[in-house]
């Protein structure tokens, strides 16, 4: 049986997180040709895209209830290859009805699969004995540059969805069938084991931190566009720059994130990363010209890029619940804020503007500096 502290395990664990990003990366550009094929429009396609939400947060429920009595192997497994066989069914679904109920199962098994490889990361990174969970983390942004880049260049050269999405299915399929003998047969399964545990102590401060960085991430990407165009640094072609800058920063930031936690510890990383992203939302908001606006995105990536793995971490180093249960609440957590962050952000644009909205997320992030030392705190 293999050990947790094994090169093909990390190699597995690795690859996990490549397909999850890649699978959901592919989704993105089939947006667009989904809402032309079913003549809907932009209120049923936003109906529609919830369903992934909502299967989502679902299934990582009760990823976490499963992964306590069956271990996170099984789990990943069904969440990868689930992804490659829903793929192209996305690609072909002919209603509204049918699409809606295809992204509830997509949902679903990106959901579990992001649960599972979690709780597998954690149980590798403790064997291994020092930091890993940045580097497993950056592979899933760079999983999501790939399946869009490659989706994207598919269908600009006129290869029909179908055709492009199983191409991609074939490449998850062939990386999770190299990827499941050498997960752990059993992480963090344990008999007579609590199944359902509501989230408490350290884990819904965890929690809590989670959803701000998530809101955050979803924020950035659905509103620095219109921030940058609105203030009148750039065109509205080149809006979409500082959400790039911020996720490339994010990716190398999480490359070096394991190397960094070594050298000054997690709660250096939670407080200087905070301090760091509210530092580049000052500078976004206040830089009258663009260089020095998107130099605040890239600050916030680089800020941000390793706090969600530290807390992750934390999950997996807390004593008041089930280590899988804990990465379940924290998952669940910051997919909510990926959901409901937009929209809230939304509103508060809408009644006080959307600087205002900004410089409330700074002061969220503000929270993390604050808990570095509670959520870092030894357990006993």
């Amino acid at each position: 049986m293999l050990t947790a502290d094994r090169p093909e395990t990390r190699l597995a664990t690795r690859l996990a997180f490549l397909v999850a990003g890649f699978g959901v990366a592919c989704w993105a550009p089939l947006v667009p040709f989904a809402k032309q094929k079913l003549q809907v429009d932009d209120g049923a396609l936003g109906l529609l895209l919830l369903c992934l939400g909502v299967g989502s947060i679902a299934a990582m429920l009760l990823a976490g209830i499963i992964n306590a009595r069956y271990g996170s192997r099984p789990i990943i497994l069904a969440g990868g290859f689930g992804l490659a066989v829903l793929l192209p069914l996305l690609a072909v679904a002919g209603s509204p009805v049918s699409l809606g109920l295809t992204l509830l199962a997509f949902g679903a098994a990106l959901g579990s699969l992001d649960v599972a490889m979690n709780i597998h990361a954690v149980e590798v990174e403790r064997a291994a004995a020092k930091p890993l969970m940045s580097g497993f983390h950056a592979l899933f942004s760079v999983g999501g540059f790939i399946g869009a880049t490659l989706i994207t260049f598919l269908l600009s050269t006129n290869i029909a969805p179908i055709a492009s999405t199983l191409l991609a299915s074939v490449l998850m399929a062939i990386a999770m069938g190299f990827a499941a003998p050498r997960l752990l047969r059993a992480s963090h399964s344990k008999t007579g084991a609590p199944l359902i545990v509501a989230p408490h102590g350290s884990v819904l401060l965890l929690a809590a931190l989670a959803l701000v960085m998530f809101l955050v991430e979803a924020a950035i990407l659905d509103w620095s566009a219109l921030l940058v165009t609105g203030k009148g640094l750039v065109s509205d072609a080149r809006g979409g720059l500082g959400y790039s800058i911020f996720a490339i920063a994010m990716t190398a930031g999480r490359f070096g994130g394991d190397f960094v936690s070594t050298r000054v510890g997690d709660r250096a990383i939670l407080f200087w990363g905070g301090l760091a992203t509210i530092g580049g939302f000052a500078l976004v908001l206040l830089a009258p010209i663009a260089f020095l606006a998107m130099s605040g995105f890239l600050l916030i990536g680089l800020g941000a890029s390793n706090i969600v793995p530290v807390l992750f971490r934390g999950a997996g180093a807390q004593r008041a619940m089930p280590a899988g249960l804990a990465v379940a609440a924290i998952t669940t957590a910051g997919y909510a804020g990926n959901l409901v962050g937009p929209a809230a952000i939304g509103f508060v644009a809408k009644a006080a503007g959307l600087p205002v909205a900004f410089w409330l997320l700074a002061a969220l992030v503000g929270a993390v500096v604050l808990s570095a030392r509670a959520a870092t705190a030894p357990r006993a």
